[in-house]
């Protein structure tokens, strides 16, 4: 893709961009594309250059109602000229109907005040005060010169709207990233791994795949605003593919359905959705659900069988804690509980810190000392060493993982095949594990790589000395535990690391410190990699701090 020093060097930065994804998706994607959207690919190429840009513009700003007053470009001149041949094409409407709503967002208060003063009854009030009254008195729609005739101005609406997005959507292979991607990468802002595209990379493999997501997108949609929750439940019933991607989607989409039963007391719903729902954690819901229903015989009966074969380290925890209660309420016989590993403890009384400096930053500087040092690293650390050693692995060029040269890391990154597609090329990384050799590739890549976008490594947190402290000081077969732990579950396990780690260069060892201001317990995920670190013999400890009393 092209590149550049500086966008803003050239005026039309936005139009070269777009022209660019048009002949990628031209290249990659035509057995996808549609006649509307082959015709749209055409025809624009033909457009003046003023008309190409006026419509780039539009496309890349909020909303599809432009008044002409505020569509001043100096690279495009005169928009009336440049919207002509949209017009003509009728990628642009100028008698677009509106609704009162939608022409009170596009007026100004001064201009409302003029236009229907006689039916506002609190002139100096503010303009959002007077939609309510004013819409109910105007229910029809009307073209913006119907609406304001006296107004020297032209409205000019997209109707191409939705084929632009289809087509972000096909290049992206999302709706979340946007056409400003181009301008961050070509500043600067963000780099990206450069990754060789092989024909089976395309992040939407038919026609269907695309319908299905925009389907599933509205349907998301329509739940975040709060539409009658059976009739979405009822429309997403009615996907049929063969995608396991958009099967994901729409099992997440019924997760967060089930749980916003559960928070409005709609339990027999939650059960009913939780039931078919594929999505990780849904048969623990479950389980909850059936509790709360005081269904204590079939939650029990369901957690014996997760018992045989839990999906998690999350659903295993879970299940230590729901089934000795649920044998109580059965009236059976209670199991031994296993005992938890024990912790190292560490009880600190200090100052109350400054305003806005937290507990965190308070322990790190009391134990901190020239010899051994400490740093915040929360799930930074850990993170980035994987990272930065199984770079070539996170971003091997595999089909389906990479289909656009703006990808953080490859889209199949939380799937359930995300290591065993990869096995080989991680295997290889951990084998230098064995010798010094992971040093070396590490320090390769933190100086190659600098900058790079990555799932893992977190650039701003690792220092240079950092680095080196790390390398010196943590054991190679504990770093193997910590990364084969995460490609598990890398969603899980990326997070609930210990807040701290201090460092004893001199005598080449470590401790993780997980910090516990007032009030603050241990979270799931946090008790989770305190077992693991325990099984293991990490050096690990919890720190509980307490304010000291000020002196008077």
């Amino acid at each position: 893709m092209r590149t550049m020093a500086n966008p803003l060097e050239d005026p039309l930065y936005y139009l070269h961009n777009f022209r660019q994804v048009l002949h990628w998706l031209g290249q990659r994607y035509a057995d996808l594309l549609d006649p509307d959207e082959q015709h749209f690919i055409q025809q624009f190429d033909s457009l003046p250059q003023a008309a190409q840009a006026l419509l780039v513009r539009m496309v890349m700003r909020k909303g599809v109602h432009f008044r002409a007053s505020k569509l001043n470009y100096q690279e495009i001149g005169c928009p009336h000229a440049a919207a002509g041949p949209l017009l003509e094409l009728g990628w642009l409407d100028a008698g677009c109907p509106l609704t009162f709503e939608a022409l009170f967002a596009l007026l100004q208060k001064g201009e409302i005040l003029a236009a229907f003063k006689p039916w506002i009854d609190q002139p100096k009030g503010n303009k959002a005060d007077w939609l309510a009254g004013l819409a109910a008195q105007f229910s029809e729609s009307r073209s913006f010169a119907q609406w304001c005739p006296d107004l020297a101005d032209t409205l000019y609406s997209l109707t191409v709207m939705d084929l632009c997005d289809r087509l972000r959507l096909m290049f992206f292979g999302n709706l979340h990233q946007d056409w400003s991607e181009f301008v961050l990468a070509d500043l600067g802002i963000y780099t990206y791994e450069k990754v060789e595209f092989c024909a089976e990379s395309r992040g939407l493999r038919s026609r269907a795949d695309l319908h299905g997501f925009l389907f599933l997108h509205q349907c998301q949609q329509a739940f975040e605003a709060g539409e009658a929750l059976a009739d979405v439940l009822a429309r997403v019933a009615t996907l049929s593919t063969d995608n396991p991607w958009l099967e994901k989607r729409r099992a997440k989409l019924l997760f967060q359905a089930g749980q916003h039963c559960e928070r409005s007391a709609e339990l027999a719903l939650a059960a009913q959705i939780y039931r078919t729902c594929a999505y990780p954690g849904a048969r623990a819901r479950l389980i909850r659900v059936l509790e709360r229903q005081e269904d204590y015989a079939q939650a029990l009966a369901l957690a014996n069988a997760a018992q045989q074969a839990p999906e998690s380290p999350a659903e295993q925890q879970h299940l230590v804690r729901v089934l000795p209660r649920l044998r109580r309420k059965l009236g059976e016989p209670a199991v031994p509980k296993a005992k938890p590993r024990a912790v190292t403890r560490l009880d600190l009384a200090l100052t109350p810190p400054a305003p806005l400096m937290s507990v965190e930053y308070c322990v790190q500087a009391h134990l901190s000392e020239p010899d051994a040092p400490v740093h915040y690293v929360e799930n930074g650390l850990i993170n980035s060493l994987f990272g930065l050693l199984c770079w070539e692995a996170i971003f091997a060029p595999l089909p389906g993982a990479f289909f656009h040269p703006f990808q953080r890391g490859p889209a199949d990154l939380h799937s359930e095949d995300f290591h065993q597609r990869r096995a080989p090329l991680f295997a290889a990384c951990f084998e230098q594990l064995q010798d010094e050799r992971y040093k070396a590739t590490i320090r390769q890549r933190y100086n190659e790589k600098w900058g790079i976008q990555s799932p893992f490594v977190f650039w701003n947190l690792l220092s240079e000395e950092l680095l080196e402290q790390a390398l010196a000081c943590l054991p190679a077969e504990h770093l193997r535990c910590w990364f084969e732990r995460l490609l598990l579950d890398i969603r899980a396990n990326r997070a609930g690391m210990p807040d701290l780690i201090q460092f004893w260069p001199g005598q080449k060892t470590y401790r993780m410190i997980e910090v516990k201001g007032p009030g603050d317990r241990l979270q799931d995920n946090q008790l989770r990699w305190l077992e693991f670190c325990g099984e293991y013999q990490m050096p690990v400890t919890v720190c509980y701090v307490r304010w000291a009393e000020q002196p008077a």
